[in-house]
């Protein structure tokens, strides 16, 4: 059956998108819960508006993930923990953490999803890369200081 879905699922496509699924795929779950409606003439003009809405959002909402990541580069994030003598923390920085330390320094709100890096367990310069967009990525210094 030939259906066009109104919002992304994982794994199957993205809204807008026309595509050939099981029967009982499309009656059983797509259809009942709004997730995708038959694919009818009317529906496929309609589906190529929801593909160019589509496209015109990712293209500003990379545009904004472009700037942030330029000035992201350009700063250097300091982040205080509890330490001992020889630099070791006790515990370790989380991605929670640089979050909250960016949103306090930065005024950036950022998910601590899209925060990639080890636990740092240790004070000094370490780095972290932050997902913005699915195709913007930029790296973070960190600046760990006993505190």
């Amino acid at each position: 059956m030939r259906v066009i879905l109104r919002e992304d699922i994982a794994g199957v496509g993205r809204r807008g998108d026309i595509l050939t699924v099981a029967d009982g795929y499309a009656r059983n779950f797509l259809l009942p819960l709004g997730k995708g409606l038959v694919a009818s003439d009317g529906a496929i003009s309609q589906a190529a508006a929801m593909r160019k809405a589509r496209d015109l959002r990712e293209a500003a909402d990379r545009g904004a993930a472009q700037t942030i990541a330029t000035e992201l580069a350009s700063k250097t994030i300091i982040i205080k923990a509890k330490s001992g003598a020889e630099g070791r923390l006790f515990g370790s920085v989380t991605t929670a953490d640089i979050a909250s330390a960016l949103a306090a320094q930065i005024n950036l709100t950022i998910d601590r999803k899209k925060i990639v890096t080890k636990p740092i367990r240790t004070t000094g310069a370490h780095s972290a890369k932050v997902r913005l967009h699915a195709d913007v990525e930029c790296a973070v210094t960190l600046s760990v200081i006993p505190g």
